[in-house]
């Protein structure tokens, strides 16, 4: 998918009005993708990962990224230029000092979460938002790591984030209405569609569609069809655009494995119990996509 929807600019009079530099932690597929996103809408943008050839390879990545839009929507030739130049690449988070608002998409996992909240907050100015793009972690746990838990929420990007119009903005238990009011303004500044959802495990939309994922796989396991027929089922019967095996494969298995593990610690109910085949596959080291092999063979993204 190669269509990007037009953003506005990034010069506003909402709340968000005061937001011109955006920190993004974490350059893997989501977190470069939100990068690109802030500077396709005219935002300058301080992208932090652990190492520099992390952020090199996610700005190679960005690079190419722009150059096939441009290409598609036959862009002027220093339009892609001049949006890469307006990510600046860093290893430490002290480079988030200058920004008015920045977004967490480092992996799953509440400990990696913590240590890069609790210097966010360090580090930053007192009014500064701190968002999550966790797709199933608690707001309210990780904004309790925070001196500032009103000033903390969730922005949820669908992948591929410069493609999909979908952003799930999360309430804590603490989130101020000023807080979510500059973050809704903020996604409508990216050409996005922000819906509001309050904190619970795997928010809405992780938790209608990764137990379709899970019990796909179940289907798979148990031999009722082969992956193909499964996901040949959900396209042509339900009008999915794409089969939920290769979804998952897409999202990353290990990704898909984690917010189970959440839904089913969170909500206590047997029926978000994991797929024993899931597990297994990620303990193998078939992460999908980003490893070359899930439910179907693929190309290393």
């Amino acid at each position: 998918m190669s269509t990007q929807v037009a953003p506005a600019s990034a010069t506003a009079s909402g709340p968000s009005a005061g937001v011109k530099t955006v920190g993004v932690v974490g350059g893997g597929t989501m977190g470069n993708g939100i990068a690109q996103t802030f500077a396709t809408a005219g935002f300058e943008v301080e992208l932090v990962d652990v190492s520099p050839t992390f952020v090199e390879r996610a700005l190679a990545t960005i690079g190419k990224n722009l150059d096939r839009v441009a290409k598609k929507q036959e862009w002027p030739a220093d339009r892609a230029p001049s949006i890469l130049q307006r990510i600046k690449g860093g290893v430490s988070l002290e480079a988030a000092a200058g920004c008015q608002l920045v977004v967490e998409a480092v992996s799953e996992d509440f400990a990696l979460k913590r240590q890069v909240f609790e210097t966010l907050d360090r580090v930053t100015a007192p009014g500064v938002i701190l968002a999550s793009n966790t797709s199933s972690i608690s707001i309210t746990e990780i904004a309790a790591i925070t001196k500032r838990p009103d000033q903390v929420i969730g922005m949820h990007f669908m992948n591929p984030v410069p493609v999909m119009q979908l952003v799930e903005i999360i309430r804590g238990l603490a989130t101020s209405d000023a807080t979510y009011g500059l973050t809704e303004d903020l996604t409508r500044r990216l050409g996005k569609t922000p819906v509001e959802v309050n904190d619970y495990p795997g928010f809405v939309s992780n938790r209608i569609l990764m137990p379709m994922i899970n019990e796909a796989a179940y289907c798979l396991m148990e031999g009722v069809a082969g992956r193909e027929a499964i996901d040949t089922v959900m396209k042509l019967g339900m009008n999915h655009p794409m089969g939920p095996l290769a979804l998952a494969d897409l999202i990353g298995l290990d990704t898909c494995l984690s917010i189970m593990e959440v839904l089913h610690e969170g909500l206590g109910d047997s029926k978000y119990r994991p797929c024993p085949l899931l597990r297994k596959m990620v303990r193998a080291g078939y992460l999908g996509r980003k490893s070359g092999r899930g439910f179907y063979e693929c190309s290393r993204a």
